[in-house]
């Protein structure tokens, strides 16, 4: 039987039944055993071959005593494993939206990510992620899980195994969010993570006038052993882009932006720069209302 083309789909569903073996405590050869199957079987099912159908995927997750919502995510997963391209609708009842982003991003060799408007998410601290969802608005009961994932993804990124380039406009350190000592913290801690070997923090000011990612935010995550994709995040949707032709456009992208961006030292002193002036703002503030 064929193997199927590796995709992000692909490796989302044998990730996830890898997972779930490991929870219950049991091997290939166990789980085949216990379902009256040659173990081969289960090494298909996991690695994308054809040939298994739901019935028998549905007898292994009733096997491993999966979760309701995960049973029906991976039973329409299996269907779908062999397409390229992946948009992830917001209302796909999917409860956590970053899953298969974070999964990709650990096992990239490197990711690069550009953002325009607000600072981006692998450089975030906790109550500047909180005030960003409070104002898109995110419902109540979603914006913990959204910071603990964002968290999570931050964890597994940033552990100094694979080469993480991030690349911002100046606008998104200039926008307001929440109070002025959640943006000092946030530009603080983008001072102390960008000195990390593994980690290039990039900006492209104001004055630099258009550049090439006007288009939008996007993630490129490169891997050792298969293909590119392009991760694109928007209001509706999650979006996934491995056709490789639509990858090669985000490579030109980042390609450009390499070119008009500062260098790390420059880009230290700009960020620094911009809290100089919030301090300065501060203090003729208080200088005024002590006047007053």
């Amino acid at each position: 039987m064929p193997l199927r083309r590796s995709t992000v789909r692909g490796r989302e569903f044998g990730d996830a039944i890898r997972a779930l073996l490991r929870a219950a405590g049991l091997t290939n050869r166990e789980a085949a055993v216990l379902l009256g199957w040659q173990e081969a079987k289960v090494s298909e099912l996991i690695n994308g071959k054809e040939g298994v159908t739901d019935v028998e995927l549905a007898q292994l997750l009733g096997l491993l005593r999966t979760p309701p919502a995960e049973f029906a995510h991976l039973m329409a997963l299996h269907r779908e494993t062999h397409q390229r391209d992946w948009l992830q609708p917001a209302k796909s009842g999917v409860t956590d939206r970053a899953r298969t982003l974070r999964e990709h991003e650990k096992i990239a060799s490197s990711v690069t990510g550009w953002s325009m408007n607000v600072v981006h998410g692998l450089l975030q601290v906790p109550d500047y992620t909180r005030h960003l969802a409070i104002a898109k608005p995110v419902p109540a009961d979603e914006i913990n899980p959204l910071v603990a994932n964002r968290g999570a993804r931050q964890k597994a990124v940033l552990d100094g195994y694979r080469a993480v380039t991030i690349f911002m406009h100046e606008q998104a350190l200039r926008l307001p969010v929440g109070s002025p000592e959640i943006m000092a913290e946030q530009l603080h801690h983008l001072l102390r993570v960008s000195v990390r070997p593994y980690l290039t923090v990039r900006m492209i000011p104001t004055e630099f006038g258009p550049h090439a990612g006007l288009a939008g935010d996007f993630d490129l995550l490169n891997f050792k052993k298969i293909p590119p994709i392009v991760y694109v995040e928007s209001e509706g949707a999650n979006v996934f882009l491995e056709d490789q032709p639509s990858v090669a456009l985000y490579d030109t992208v980042v390609t450009s932006l390499s070119r008009t961006a500062l260098d790390e030292s420059q880009s230290r002193k700009l960020i620094t720069d911009i809290i100089g002036e919030g301090l300065r703002y501060d203090q003729v503030a208080e200088e005024q209302l002590q006047r007053e």
